[in-house]
């Protein structure tokens, strides 16, 4: 049934949540799940100076990422208006984020989708609980997993063509996620096309909820 709106989410309701959306995560393909203070959510300007030096091909392309995005100043006041969220980690092979072919072949797709997909369901069942607020970032440009190849509708002054599943990324909000992946105890390691697959353990993908 779905619950009536209240102003104050009592602490023991709100905790059985936050343990039901993270164990919502998990299910849903994540390896890991953290309920994390919001307090613990890094915002720094050189992550945002990562999108334009050198440019990311997606800069300017669409709605969620810079600069068209929300800025760094507001998000830091968004963020500070929240006590919890869920931070969740995906593990994938290595050989689908490391490589001279990694853009040709696209194997990252998949798992930055699937980071798409955790964000946008755990933000609707929070909402249908009554998170009426809840608000989720995946990792990694929508555009490149839902519209790589026709302009973005929301840079047109229309509706998101995507819109129960697109969000802005961690990173293009600023986030630092390597570090806040390190600070709760996970292992993060720098991939790409300069690599080979045996020198990297994993690849990963984050996102995070920001429930209440």
């Amino acid at each position: 049934m779905v619950r009536k709106f209240v102003t104050k989410v009592p602490h023991k309701i709100l905790q059985k949540d936050l343990e039901k959306y993270k164990q919502m995560t998990l299910a849903l393909g994540a390896t890991d799940a953290k309920i994390f203070p919001s307090s613990q959510v890094i915002i720094d300007e050189r992550v945002r100076l990562k999108c334009i030096y050198p440019k990311c091909r997606w800069y300017g392309t669409n709605a969620n990422c810079p600069p068209y995005n929300v800025g760094l100043d507001t998000i830091r006041k968004i963020v500070k208006k929240y006590n919890y969220a869920i931070f969740y980690m995906i593990k994938a092979p290595s050989k689908d984020f490391v490589g001279p072919e990694l853009i040709k072949r696209g194997a990252h797709f998949k798992w930055t989708k699937k980071g798409f997909e955790i964000t946008s369901k755990i933000e609707s069942a929070a909402f249908y609980d009554g998170y009426h607020l809840a608000i989720g970032f995946a990792g990694g440009p929508c555009k490149q997993i839902f519209c790589p190849n026709i302009e973005c509708s929301a840079l047109k002054g229309k509706e998101c063509t995507h819109y129960l599943k697109s969000r802005s990324s961690m990173e293009g909000a600023g986030m630092d996620v390597f570090t806040m992946a390190t600070n709760v105890g996970w292992e993060i390691y720098p991939c790409g096309r300069s690599l080979n697959p045996e020198d990297v353990p994993h690849g990963v993908r984050c996102g995070l909820i920001l429930i209440y």
